[in-house]
């Protein structure tokens, strides 16, 4: 599997899940550039600064501090320069209800976070590759949510 270089965006307020998801980034697809923030305002001040350059993608948790997932999605996409950018939900929750109105407000993916080293890479390298090999818009309702299952093997 040929993955471009990325430039990818985590915002999760979690340590322990940053180092989880970096290591297992760093063990599918070097050379990337990752950059991890720890709260939606951290990830709203570093999308919005001219300075730097867009991410190829934004996995998103949505339980933060100070800005939830669900506030820097809906920014993310009411803003004209962010709206295009790919968003996966990278989640320990899963309601219905909830993941309705993520895909509803814009979301690329939906994904519950495993708990599992190996299935945390496999699925981490699926979405990239839907991302990047795919058309980027938002597929349709029913192949929201990412899954093991459903995901390549690595």
């Amino acid at each position: 599997m040929k993955l471009k270089q990325l430039n990818i965006l985590l915002a999760d307020d979690d340590a322990d899940d940053c180092l989880f998801f970096k290591e297992a980034i760093d063990e599918l697809i070097p050379p990337i550039t990752f950059t991890a923030v720890h709260d939606g305002e951290q990830l709203m001040q570093l999308l919005t600064n001219k300075i730097n350059k867009l991410p190829n993608v934004i996995f998103l948790d949505l339980n933060m501090p100070r800005k939830n997932g669900f506030e820097c999605l809906t920014e993310i996409k009411k803003n004209k320069a962010l709206k295009d950018l790919p968003v996966v939900i990278f989640s320990t929750s899963f309601e219905q209800e909830v993941v309705n109105r993520l895909y509803d407000n814009g979301a690329h993916y939906f994904i519950r976070k495993p708990s599992e080293f190996s299935l945390f890479k496999k699925i981490i390298l699926y979405s990239l590759t839907l991302i990047t090999e795919k058309d980027i818009s938002q597929p349709a309702s029913e192949d929201f949510i990412l899954t093991v299952e459903n995901s390549l093997p690595v």
